[in-house]
């Protein structure tokens, strides 16, 4: 009997190890990257947006914010890989920029980007913003851009867009959102809001099945939308119609017979060809004479013929 408890609390502290492990893997390789259905505030991170200056490239009439500030490279990398993929979709990726505010008295934003930021936020600039992304981000000056530090009117947007990120992480962690960036938000098919902190591209597959996403973009023409082939005298192609007439081919005069060879063709005056004429006719008519028939002769001791 006590041989039996072992074996049975053994069984079931095995079991509860495969349980923990396979939940594990569960949350760590799928759960985590799901997105999260907001269900509370969802009235006041709606207005957030609303409110929100974001820019756009345009696409479509359904709505997807990505929340970023400059330097995050996997919100660059985000908007490289996926905006065509949503804009394909009829999905308008909206971007929502803001300057980071500083840290234990260092500043994590420089003078250029609070100028850009508070450009963006009072300007709406599609170009501008392609400009900015398109330069590494140390050789950004912000050349023809009001600057925002000593402009109380500039000043006062940039600390708008941090107040935006502090409301609106404060809201999503409420929610149970991880907060990394880029922040994404969008409306599901039955019009649900859901978040995403979506550092991680495992998490992206999510938002394109949300939105009926492709997974790529671009493909390749298919072969019947390929230019037919050219085609060229003697291959058995149809020639075009509009194409000019080829030249007839040249009379070529007769090449004359070698030293000791018949002239191919018919042969003159009847005769076979390939066969040289006798010199002498009469040897035409004249037949060959029989042969006489062999006599015995008879000696000593044979007989030979």
């Amino acid at each position: 009997m006590r041989r039996l408890l072992i074996w049975t609390g053994l069984a079931a502290l095995v079991g509860l190890v495969i349980a923990g492990v396979a939940y594990w893997a569960y949350w760590n390789f799928y759960s985590r990257f799901q997105p999260v259905v907001i269900s509370r505030n969802q009235a006041e991170i709606q207005q957030l947006l609303d409110e929100a200056s974001w820019v756009s490239g345009g696409g479509g009439g359904q709505p997807l914010y990505i929340v970023a500030y400059r330097d995050s490279a996997s919100a660059q990398r985000y908007e490289h890989e996926e905006a065509e993929k949503l804009r394909a979709a009829g999905v308008e990726p909206r971007i929502i920029l803001f300057a980071r505010p500083d840290l234990e008295g260092l500043a994590q934003s420089t003078a250029a980007e609070r100028a850009t930021i508070a450009e963006l936020w009072l300007t709406r600039d599609w170009s501008l913003y392609q400009r900015w992304t398109a330069t590494p981000a140390r050789q950004w000056t912000a050349a023809g851009i009001p600057p925002a530090d000593g402009n109380l009117a500039r000043a006062a947007v940039v600390e708008a867009s941090r107040q935006f990120n502090t409301r609106l992480t404060a809201l999503l962690e409420d929610a149970g959102v991880q907060i990394t960036y880029p922040l994404i938000l969008w409306r599901d098919r039955d019009g649900f809001l859901k978040a995403c902190g979506c550092a991680d591209s495992r998490s992206w597959p999510f938002i394109r099945d949300d939105l009926n996403a492709p997974e790529r973009v671009g493909q390749a023409e298919p072969v019947d939308a390929l230019p037919a082939a050219e085609t060229y005298p003697g291959d058995g192609t149809p020639a075009d119609a509009n194409a000019p007439a080829a030249l007839p081919y040249p009379a070529l005069p007769g090449i004359p017979p070698a030293d000791g060879q018949a002239p191919e063709g018919p042969a003159p005056d009847g005769q076979n060809p390939g066969v040289a004429p006798s010199s002498s006719p009469a040897g035409q008519n004249r037949s060959a004479a029989p042969r006489a028939a062999p006599v015995a002769k008879k000696q000593e001791d044979s007989t030979f013929f």
